[in-house]
């Protein structure tokens, strides 16, 4: 019922960057994401999940279906299901939270 950011383990995914589930339901998921300088996630797209990204600390290039921008702390992208999105960290530490709808199944095997 409740996340503790210092009660949680890092999932390293390699290639600089690293992850803890916040908290899903059946239908809901977030993810805090740490990306180190530099670090990429590739353009890619979801065949059922709907996904948010709300940059916590840092900033990131995002791309969004072809299109680029810079996003800083308290901005955010938005990738409906089937949207190629994809981000590069801009600066050390970089944060994101990632929002998705349905949970991803995937992340919690």
């Amino acid at each position: 019922m409740f996340f503790e950011i210092n009660n949680t383990p890092w999932e390293d995914l390699g290639d600089g960057i690293k992850r803890k589930i916040v908290g899903h339901t059946e239908d809901l998921m977030a993810v805090h994401l740490v990306f180190d300088k530099g670090a990429i996630g590739h353009p890619h797209a979801h065949d059922i999940h709907d996904q948010i990204g709300y940059v916590v600390e840092g900033s990131f290039e995002a791309e969004i279906d072809g299109e680029k921008r810079v996003l800083k702390k308290g901005d955010a992208y938005i990738a409906k299901k089937l949207a190629v999105h994809g981000a590069v960290a801009l600066e050390q530490d970089s944060i994101l939270l990632d929002v998705f709808s349905p949970v991803r199944e995937d992340f919690l095997k």
